[in-house]
């Protein structure tokens, strides 16, 4: 587990420069165009690349060096940051750039982030999988918590030069962690470029393994359907605080800081449960929770109610995730987790693609115009949601959420879900 957390903490420092950069240029792409549209593009672009490359890099990370991988992955980040920055510095940097260089950048990390959430179970005793995985959503709640704060109190000192300087940092120190550890390769055949009939068998097998398992693909199915919705709720979130609060970045960084505190408390609870049976339960309440806290937190109109909200919603993310992470680890033997993860990373990439192509639009040519007044939903919603600027990303945003909390309720009814630890079998006790 050391040799773990040393691996963690690279990684960590590099997500905190990666989130320092993503929020600058987030508020630099609100100034300029005031479009949702425009900020949902960002993840649209940069999963398409994903969703095509997936498959073949949860084959490459099955066959080839892990450690290997994850030290290509980080030095492409911060190749592409460097090009980001020497085009802002000769005044050429463009919107289009903007997309490109995320679409660069999250390819070369879905190599990477499949090589260390693989080699979780095997540089990790079985017992500690979900306390590992735990660590992993403490990276991420720890860069919401550390990221913004100091984004928004340096982007006035040193500008966005000085954080993508801090951002390219990141990516050396997170390359030295990788390079001082040794991480171990699971037993797998070499991958063979010239037999093209086993890599298509390959990267379908993590299809067919998953269709093959019922109570898997229900999990699936369930956690994509989730995730769809979140992720058109998600991608107004940042424009609808903005719009109603007069373009308040600090009151934008004060939330991402509370995201990040109730993420950190989520991890403490999961730490204080350990490995207590069933996990599929922590999944579900994840679920149900995160939808109650939003429902209220969109039908807040004032800060004193987003905080508090907003906190309790982060809570649950950390239990959802690392309970639906362990559930896989034990499931699926180490040696075929790349291909078997990548099929299910690349439905999660597609449905939230979706998601983040419809949501923009969705908000800012259909819910916008008709929660104005005169609009066509103003009569019925005003009441509310409000009337005006910002009210259409309310709505939207309040009836995903009450998609989440349904989601969460619909799973408990399904038996081969709720099941699942008892009728799948742990890959070490299949004979």
């Amino acid at each position: 587990m050391q040799k773990f957390v040393i691996l963690w903490l690279g990684q960590m420092v590099s997500l905190i420069g990666s989130s320092m950069t993503a929020f600058a240029l987030a508020i630099w792409v609100w100034e300029i165009t005031h479009q949702a549209t425009a900020l949902a593009l960002f993840q649209f672009f940069a999963q398409i690349p994903q969703i095509l490359i997936t498959p073949i890099a949860g084959l490459v990370v099955d066959k080839v060096n892990r450690k290997l991988l994850m030290i290509v992955g980080d030095a492409a980040g911060g190749i592409v940051t460097v090009i980001v920055l020497l085009l802002y510095l000769t005044n050429n940097l463009q919107l289009w750039h903007l997309y490109l260089a995320f679409a660069v950048k999250c390819t070369f990390e879905q190599f990477q982030e499949l090589a260390y959430s693989t080699s979780i179970s095997t540089m990790v005793a079985k017992h500690e999988y979900s306390k590992a995985s735990s660590l992993g959503f403490l990276a991420g709640h720890g860069a919401i918590i550390v990221a913004p704060a100091l984004a928004g109190v340096l982007y006035g000192i040193i500008g966005l030069v000085g954080i993508l300087i801090i951002d390219i940092t990141s990516f050396f120190f997170a390359i030295a962690t990788v390079i001082r550890i040794h991480i171990p390769q699971s037993t797998s055949t070499k991958l063979s470029i010239c037999d093209r009939t086993n890599i298509l068998h390959d990267i379908n097998f993590g299809f067919k393994y998953i269709i093959s398992r019922p109570s898997l693909l229900i999990l699936l199915t369930l956690t994509a359907t989730f995730w769809f919705i979140h992720d058109i709720g998600e991608a107004v979130y940042k424009p609808m605080i903005l719009e109603l609060s007069g373009d308040d970045t600090k009151l934008l960084g004060t939330l991402f800081l509370v995201s990040g505190i109730g993420g950190i408390l989520g991890i403490l609870l999961i730490n204080i449960w350990g490995n207590k049976q069933p996990r599929i339960y922590g999944v579900l309440l994840g679920m149900i929770g995160a939808g109650f806290s939003k429902i209220i937190l969109g039908l807040g109109r004032i800060p004193l109610i987003w905080i508090p909200a907003q906190l309790c919603s982060s809570f649950n993310f950390p239990l959802l995730g690392s309970s639906n992470d362990a559930i896989w680890l034990t499931k699926v033997d180490p040696k075929i987790q790349g291909r078997v993860f990548a099929s299910q990373s690349m439905i999660l990439l597609l449905v939230s693609a979706g998601a983040n192509l419809i949501a923009g639009t969705l908000a800012d040519h259909v819910f916008e115009p008709a929660m104005m007044p005169g609009g066509t939903l103003e009569p019925l919603f005003h009441n509310l949601v409000g009337t005006g600027k910002g009210s259409g990303m309310v709505l939207m945003y309040v009836l995903s959420s009450i998609g989440l909390l349904l989601v969460g309720l619909i799973g408990y009814t399904v038996r081969k879900l709720r099941e699942i630890e008892v009728i799948l079998p742990d890959y070490d006790h299949i004979s």
